[in-house]
């Protein structure tokens, strides 16, 4: 072939690079993610029911979901549109508020204490026969039921009721009891001020007991609609607060079930018309029969084995659900579209008359009202799989007359506390804001990132420690690097640039394979725990590097430590500024407060060098303590820490100040313990020392006798001759004691020639 021409080119052979796969509930293993639309993911997740403060359990979900969200739009570069919804009206909801409401009327009637009395005994007496009505109207519902599987159904709702209120029975009412004894007794006595404590601890303990009570008596009474709208309201900003505190990203569009009844009565409304859903006394209920009939449908997508689970799909209808209402519906599979309202309970209009909408209906109307018939992504806690996910898949395919709903569903793992269930009852409750207290956002991200987003997780301390020592390790390398880098940051010159050599060359392809091991990683299901350990040991390879050279290459420092700190802000580790248009200025300095104040800060250290190093040789120990003063005391307070190299110059480090004067009271602390050690062995050394001087004191002859209970005879130089028992001392041990009495006979001496 002519040289003249140009030579034939031929492409790298195909190499098999890991793609995409995320864990689908719906085939129950790894599959290759692949939107409808091109890079278009249009995602729901289920959010919270907004009755009570969130709780770990809340951040297990949310954070999960924020991790894999962030990983997919900021590191794949997907087209996330996030949908998340809020519960404002459901069955806790409304008697959480009905509560909350007749408490406070009751607390704000200002009655007597006789009165209050009173009406505690009422509340105890109340308990008492809760549960026997309850077993007595469930037996006679079962006895006129023919229908064998709602016999099934309603005797295992009414065991589980009853099970459920002697749990909570047990220890409420012992606390009540215990209350209404005390306040008993301080009147009984006229003692003012036990009488005021304990009818506070009557009020405050007996809160629930009472407003079960209240609500029992008087919670048909309660109609008006804003009473509970107010509850989740202000549940729902206390929600908002606490993802922002956890850094996790606002969704594109939230919706709330108090905002779409009218696309949820049309949705309804569709549904019968397809032949799949039926009224009954003013409720509306969906016909699993009748859709799993159907060729191309099929109930219960993600737990086929759950079909039938009676306790599960009870669970799902609510807790004000009675059984004559579980009796109205043609089979224990079906579950409610639509609720008739009872009194105390809020209401709409509607073709079946004034009701609300069921639990699963909600999420399927709303979804559909912004995405349309088909989602890529739908998440959720894995508690959710069955009954409300599969009822939710159900709905939406009758409505849309559709085989395929959702594409990819995503479950996140449970949350345990120290190897339990959380739970209120077993006082392991963990609110966010009571984590939040002891542990900051990015170590709670840490914990959740160092495990499976699908796998159980255990919050205890040592889960917990592990996040911290995670944290600290990526913050000290931050923090070396940019020690060490600093003069490379402002312009380039020719000093930016040095040559690199076997060493530069190594770490350099250490960095490299970090990146194809962390993208293999992230491929496998978003699977962050490798990922983090590819970046951990990535970090131990270059602080070795930084070890060993006294004049590292900076540039190569500066990129591996802003690939991590951009994979780190990908798993929302690192906040990302969230600015709109173009900077102030191109020329001026920038807002980065580090660039901004460092320069003096480096002023500060190297004068404060100086001085030290003058004082060191003059031997001018005050002065060498305000240098001291200067690194431990005033920058500190100041979020900087400043580290004497050895042999010379210091290190500057901004870091968070609260971090700092926890650093120096650990170390105050250690220095204490230290000297309270040293104090002690001092003082033992002193006693032992003042137990031997007093050894010393005692004459041969009475050494053996001040022994008391130990020996009953003695021969006339003070030597034991029979044992505590009175039976005769053998020749062996005379012949020990014996040398132990001239021992000391040499130390009496010693004592005697001192004096």
């Amino acid at each position: 072939m002519s040289k003249r021409v140009q030579p034939q080119w031929t492409p790298h052979p195909n190499s098999k690079t890991p793609v995409l796969k995320l864990y689908n509930s719906l085939t129950r293993q790894k599959e290759v993610f692949v939107p409808q639309s091109g890079r278009r993911v249009n995602w729901y997740s289920c959010g919270p029911t907004v009755y009570d403060s969130s709780h770990m359990g809340h951040a297990r979900s949310y954070i999960t979901f924020d991790i894999l969200r962030r990983v997919l739009s900021d590191y794949f570069g997907y087209d996330i549109f996030y949908v998340m919804n809020i519960t404002d009206i459901d069955d806790k909801i409304i008697k959480r508020a009905r509560q909350h409401h007749l408490y406070e009327k009751y607390v704000l009637e200002n009655k007597s204490l006789e009165e209050i009395l009173v009406d505690a005994k009422e509340v105890c007496k109340y308990m008492c026969t809760f549960c026997n009505s309850a077993v007595r109207n469930g037996e006679e519902t079962v006895a006129k039921t023919n229908d064998s599987d709602k016999q099934k159904m309603i005797t295992k709702t009414v065991k589980r009721c009853v099970a459920s209120f002697f749990f909570r029975f047990t220890i409420i009412f012992r606390r009540l009891t215990d209350c209404v004894a005390q306040l008993q007794s301080a009147l009984k006595n006229g003692d003012n001020n036990a009488t005021e404590l304990a009818l506070d601890n009557l009020i405050r303990y007996g809160k629930d007991p009472i407003s079960e009570w209240l609500d029992a008596k008087n919670g048909a009474s309660v109609t008006d609609n804003a009473i509970f709208s107010a509850l989740p309201r202000y549940f729902e900003e206390e929600f908002h607060k606490d993802m922002d505190a956890l850094n996790v990203l606002r969704p594109h569009v939230l919706t709330r079930v108090s905002e779409y009844i009218p696309e949820i009565v049309e949705y309804i409304q569709t549904i019968i018309a397809n032949g799949l859903g039926y009224e009954a006394n003013g409720s509306v209920y969906f016909d699993v029969a009748q859709f799993d009939s159907r060729e191309k449908h099929f109930y219960a997508k993600l737990v086929p084995e759950a079909y039938g689970d009676t306790n599960s799909l009870q669970e799902g209808e609510g807790d004000l659900t009675t059984i004559d209402q579980q009796n109205e519906k043609r089979s224990p599979n079906d579950f409610a579209l639509w609720k008739k309202s009872k009194a105390g309970e809020p209401a709409w209009d509607s073709p079946w008359g004034r009701g609300r909408p069921g639990w699963h209906i909600e999420c399927s109307a709303m979804a559909s009202s912004i995405c349309g018939p088909t989602l890529d992504i739908h998440t959720g806690g894995v508690d959710l799989k069955f009954p409300h996910h599969d009822n939710e898949i159900a709905q939406s395919e009758a409505y849309f007359g559709s085989r395929e709903w959702v594409k990819y569903f995503l479950h996140s793992g449970h949350l345990t506390i120290q190897g339990c269930k959380m739970s209120k009852s077993l006082k392991n409750f963990v609110t966010i804001q009571q984590a939040l207290c002891e542990y900051s956002a990015r170590q709670l991200r840490f914990a959740f990132l160092l495990h499976s987003w699908r796998d159980t997780l255990d919050y205890s301390p040592n889960t917990m420690e592990c996040a911290v020592q995670y944290e600290k390790l990526f913050n000290e390398f931050f923090l070396n690097v940019k020690d060490v880098t600093r003069n490379i940051t402002q312009s380039t010159s020719t000093k930016t640039f040095t040559k690199w050599d076997q060493q530069e060359l190594g770490l350099s392809t250490k960095f490299a394979e970090t990146k194809v091991n962390l993208h293999t990683a992230l491929c496998d299901n978003i699977d962050t725990r490798s990922a983090l350990e590819a970046l951990r040991e990535l970090i131990t390879t270059s602080n070795l590097y930084l070890r060993d050279n006294k004049q590292p290459n900076g540039v190569l420092l500066r990129d591996i430590a802003s690939y991590i700190t951009y994979i780190l802000s990908v798993f929302g580790a690192i906040n990302k500024e969230d600015t709109i248009g173009f900077p102030i200025s191109q020329t001026g300095p920038s807002g980065d407060v580090e660039s901004i104040i460092m320069p003096y800060l480096n002023i500060i250290a190297e004068f404060r060098e100086n001085v030290r190093n003058h004082a060191i040789s003059l031997k001018a120990t005050d002065i060498l303590k305000e240098c001291d003063n200067l690194r431990d005391e005033t920058f500190p307070n100041l979020g900087v820490r400043l580290e004497d190299k050895e042999g010379g110059g210091s290190a500057v480090k901004l870091v968070d100040r609260e971090t700092l004067l926890k650093e120096r009271e650990a170390k105050r602390q250690a220095e204490a313990d230290k000297s309270a050690e040293k104090e002690r062995k001092k003082l033992e050394q002193a006693a032992a020392q003042a137990a031997k001087e007093a050894q010393k004191r005692i004459p041969p002859a009475e050494m053996f006798r001040m022994e008391i209970g130990k020996y009953t005879q003695f021969d006339n130089t003070g030597l034991p001759t029979h044992d505590a028992e009175g039976k005769e001392i053998s020749k062996g041990q005379v012949k020990k004691l014996l040398k132990l009495q001239q021992a000391q006979e040499k130390r009496y001496q010693e004592f005697l020639a001192s004096q």
